[in-house]
């Protein structure tokens, strides 16, 4: 599936959250990083979150109530 979800700035702000709590709490990444990367953006998981979201790899989905 090569679609193109369109996310509410809530939608993703939630996923990114979700992610990012997750990866704190020793989930382990979904993307490869090297060393000198994580070194670069500090080891911060919200910004691991953001590296998942734009690789479309996060494991989170969003339901939409149907209209």
């Amino acid at each position: 599936m090569s679609e193109k979800f369109k996310y509410t700035k809530y939608e993703k702000a939630r996923m990114i959250g979700s992610r990012a709590l997750q990866i704190s709490m020793g989930a382990p990444f979904l993307v490869k990083l090297s060393e000198q990367e994580l070194e670069k953006i500090s080891y911060n998981p919200i910004e691991i979150a953001l590296l998942e979201f734009n690789e479309e790899v996060l494991p989170i989905t969003v339901k939409r109530p149907v209209a």
